[in-house]
């Protein structure tokens, strides 16, 4: 599979090219002075001072500009200077690049004089845009090196503590209070006296996540979290700190441990206090939470529906909410990293926060410590390819790319047709988790789902080493993908009944044995409307993990109503029962009914998170590093959303529009990256009429939408227009769609 075939489900078949009609030349910062590059990052680190940095030869990046000023770079400059020196010694400055014609701006490698151990520097960079006009310098960005350096080590931050006030407190009898503080999170709490403490006293204090008539429910089932504390109160005291006891369940075996900095905590959103010698105010406490630290400004999205803009909410505030461990784990309950949880996890950190050191952590780590699961060894490699296409740096696939083709390829289970035979000793597919959850799959020897994943794998492993420059390989996995994707349709395929079976020799045809092929491209177009309308008649008969590959499945083959209709259902399985339950971090399931042991934090369950700005959205990486990537929004039935979707070289801005007789979509493009965006087609149809920043442009279409090829950096407006047939049909199944939705 060469690099650049891979990129063509991702971004379709390429349409006509159409002209840019000029932004380039009409855009302020293309016309005088570009700004100074800005959001400096080392090591892909926004505040690399913060930490300290590993690699002795750091990759700095910077950003040409936002909106209307945003440029194209031609050359840039850097300078970087140790600053734990006197001025005057002549080791301060270590690194003058000079002017260097390049339009990188990302990876760029450190190429001066060895960076000593511990030591503390200062880089800056100007760059040229593409007029050939000069930057001012931008400001200094400062780091320290690792006082052990190692190229294998990844820099990350620590997670850090902040205190939150109360949003309520209520005395519920006598003497006992309720503290709400809004959204659960892990920490534990500290009290304030308003007077010192004349005697010794003892204070009760339940942790809770759940309430239960206007109570801390005592009992909330599962791994619900409820916890009572009860402490003496020294005498004198003006400051307290209570925490959760511990537990054994997710600080034993394969848990994470907590640094002692961090100490015990807890997922908790109420308090209840009893014992106190006055009356509580919301002044009187803080929660302790601990989290990765997170920008909340990086992105956002708001729609003309509610109930999808909550779900939002809740799963962008769930990534935030879920990295106290300074890992991606599966939850609470165990607190144990898993690759199908960390991929999740993975994917929609990218899209809420402009953050890829944890995800690049976490994943280095599951190399070195697996879990069981077939398929989560797969994710592995899943895994290190999304970490190339988000960041463009390739360190992590070369440093690693043995293990991955050893250990995660699994090409020592393949049969002679190509299909993995998982019957050995040392496999345990999954397919779904819980088992209840898995629509009575068919568990065999030779079954769909991780042949699926094998068809994934040889892809990403083709494009993996090509980049690597390892060719031999390359071709080999390629020429295995098109063997596997071959038998896989010649021996899974039920031609009768028009759908997959679960595995070789089985009758049974569930759900997953064919989402999974159709979210990874394994469905012949001839086949395709026949697993969609299979696929819609079953709805989410999975768990809340395969709902992140059912609906890229759904929305990569334009099936973007029914899409929209599971993100904003409000049955049991459905992201908004998590709410209706009372959680406000997405759950490990959709429901205790499907797992009675849940837990109430759980990432894997918070795929809206990048399912929306991808796929509804449609933000997406064409090439490495955000150089180029896709806008292709599919908005079903939406009349409007807005959107702000962080990459490397910036944020990505998207707004949606629909009238009566058309629409108006508008792209902010972020300096240095070029966009392909491609205007939905409605009612079938094309647009009769399109401007493009308010001059006439004539499209073609391919699939479901219009293209605009090389859209420049800058802020865009594309107006589309429809003949009065059109808009009224659209009408149409826009209501009835809609009425659909909420029966």
């Amino acid at each position: 599979m060469r690099f650049s075939t891979y990129f063509a489900p991702i971004s379709l078949a390429l349409a006509l090219s159409v002209a840019n009609p000029g932004l380039a030349e009409e855009s302020p910062a293309n016309a005088s002075t570009p700004p100074a590059p800005s959001g400096l990052s080392c090591e892909f680190l926004r505040s690399p001072e913060r930490t300290v940095i590993y690699d002795p030869e750091p990759e700095f990046a910077w950003r040409c500009g936002a909106g209307f000023n945003a440029y194209a770079q031609s050359a840039y400059r850097i300078k970087l200077q140790r600053t734990d020196l006197p001025e005057q010694d002549p080791q301060t400055l270590l690194w003058d690049s000079g002017r260097v014609a390049s339009d990188q701006s990302i990876n760029i490698k450190y190429g001066g004089s060895p960076l000593a151990a511990g030591g503390r520097y200062e880089w800056r960079v100007q760059s040229w845009n593409s007029q050939g006009e000069p930057s001012a310098w931008s400001d200094p960005q400062a780091f320290k090196m690792a006082d052990e350096p190692s190229p294998l080590a990844t820099s990350r931050y620590e997670v850090e503590a902040s205190a939150e006030s109360p949003t309520r407190v209520v005395e519920l009898e006598a003497g006992e209070y309720l503290a709400d503080f809004g959204r659960s999170a892990f920490g534990f709490l500290k009290l304030r006296f308003p007077t010192t403490t004349r005697e010794s006293h003892t204070l009760s204090v339940r942790f809770g996540e759940k309430l239960k008539n206007g109570h801390i429910d005592h009992h909330p089932g599962g791994s619900i979290r409820s916890y009572l504390v009860k402490v003496q109160v020294p005498k004198g005291t003006t400051e307290f700190t209570i925490r959760p006891p511990l537990d054994d369940r997710n600080t034993s075996g394969s848990a994470i441990r907590l640094p002692e900095s961090v100490g015990v905590v807890a997922p908790f959103r109420y308090a209840e206090v009893s014992g106190l010698p006055t009356p509580l105010e919301s002044t009187h406490l803080d929660r302790v939470r601990f989290d990765y630290p997170f920008d909340e400004s990086a992105s956002s999205f708001d729609s003309s529906d509610d109930t999808l803009n909550a779900i939002w909410q809740l799963c962008k505030y769930s990534i935030r909410a879920t990295t106290f461990c300074g890992v991606y784990i599966d939850g609470d309950r165990e607190r144990i990293p898993y690759e199908a949880d960390a991929y999740i996890n993975q994917l929609c950190h990218y899209n809420v926060d402009s953050e890829y050191a944890l995800a690049r952590h976490s994943h280095e780590y599951l190399l070195h410590h697996p879990t069981w699961p077939t398929e989560w060894k797969q994710h592995s490699i899943l895994m290190a390819w999304e970490d190339f296409l988000y960041t463009g740096n390739s360190e992590s696939m070369q440093h690693h790319y043995n293990l991955l083709r050893r250990e995660k390829l699994l090409l020592f289970a393949e049969r002679p047709d190509g299909l993995l035979d998982t019957s050995e000793e040392g496999f345990r597919d999954i397919v779904d988790w819980p088992a209840g959850e898995r629509d009575h799959y068919d568990m065999c020897d030779v079954n769909t789902v991780v042949n699926a994943f094998h068809y994934a794998t040889l892809i990403r492993m083709s494009s993996i080493a090509e980049v690597l420059g390892k060719s031999e390989d390359s071709e080999l996995f390629e020429r295995k993908a098109e063997s596997l994707k071959l038998e896989f349709n010649r021996q899974f395929w039920d031609e009768e009944r028009g759908l997959y079976v679960d595995g070789l020799g089985s009758q049974h045809c569930s759900l997953h044995a064919n989402l999974f092929p159709l979210a990874f491209d394994l469905v012949p177009v001839d086949r395709v409307d026949s697993v969609v309308a299979f696929l819609e008649a079953q709805g989410m008969r999975c768990s809340v993990y395969p709902a992140q590959y059912l609906l890229e499945g759904l929305y990569t083959n334009d099936q973007s109503e029914q899409a929209l209709s599971l993100l904003c259902s409000k049955k049991k399985r459905s992201w908004y029962n998590m709410i209706r339950a009372g959680s406000t971090i997405t759950l490990e399931a959709w429901d205790r009914e499907y797992k009675p042991n849940l837990d109430w934090n759980h990432a894997w369950g918070a795929a809206p998170a990048n399912l929306i700005p991808r796929y509804l959205v449609g933000v997406r990486p064409v090439e490495p590093g955000f150089r180029k990537f896709v806008v292709q929004p599919r908005p079903g039935s939406l009349e409007s959303f807005s959107a702000k979707v962080p990459s490397i070289r910036g944020a990505i801005e998207v707004s949606y529009s629909a009238s009566g007789d058309g629409y108006k979509l508008k792209v902010a493009v972020p300096g240095n990256s070029t966009a392909r965006v491609g205007l939905p087609l409605l009612a079938g149809k094309p647009p009769v009429h399109v401007t493009h920043n308010g001059k006439p442009i004539e499209l073609r279409s391919e699939g479901q939408h219009c293209w605009i090829e090389e859209v420049a950096p800058g802020t865009h407006v594309f107006d589309a227009s429809l003949t009065a047939p059109q808009a009224s049909q659209v009408l149409r199944t826009r209501t009835l769609n809609l009425l659909t939705k909420n029966r």
